[in-house]
């Protein structure tokens, strides 16, 4: 696709253009996919996205395709053995706030409390369609952070849940002349 104005990050090269053509914005209802994206937020934070996405099937492959109960089995062991995997981020507290997060995460399915739906919720079901500047956060993933954080999550912050919430779309902060924004604003 070329000759298409872009957000100007999306404008890099192949790997970006392809996620931001693709992905990013696109709105996420599936809850297992939002932790997922979630996740590798939290692994992007101090390195650029690109990196994250050259890597991302070896943290799938690392953390079980990413299904909260399977990770939530992870012990010592397996924290040990993916900080010596060079296919993935080794960052020892990263890798234990996923295990920390699948916890968090199936806590609140035992309470009833579906991961997808709480997040719509936040947004009344529908993308806020943002404009003029992209901030880095926002009062509302400074909310989401606090209740991710009451809720037992860590490594969510409140720049890693603003950009979360771009990434699966609760946010289309696509660039007002992108090809992407009309087509993800509903």
């Amino acid at each position: 696709m070329t000759n298409l104005i872009r957000c100007a990050w999306g404008d890099n090269d192949a790997l970006m253009q392809q996620y931001h053509d693709t992905e990013w914005g696109v709105p996420v209802f599936d809850s297992r996919a939002l932790w997922e994206k979630l996740m590798l937020d939290g692994f992007q934070a101090g390195l650029s996205w690109r990196i994250i996405l050259k890597k991302r099937e070896a943290f799938r492959k690392a953390f079980c395709g990413f299904d909260p109960q399977k990770v939530a089995a992870f012990t010592e062991e397996d924290i040990e053995r993916l900080a010596a995997n060079a296919d993935i981020i080794r960052s020892r507290s990263k890798i234990k706030a996923v295990v920390k997060n699948a916890h968090a995460y199936l806590r609140m399915q035992e309470k009833g409390e579906d991961f997808s739906q709480w997040i719509w919720s936040h947004v009344g079901g529908a993308p806020i369609q943002h404009t003029g500047p992209i901030p880095t956060r926002s009062t509302l993933s400074e909310q989401i952070s606090k209740e991710l954080k009451q809720r037992g999550f860590s490594f969510v912050g409140p720049v890693i849940v603003y950009a979360w919430m771009e990434a699966t779309g609760i946010i289309n902060s696509h660039h007002p002349d992108c090809f992407r924004r009309h087509a993800l604003s509903f």
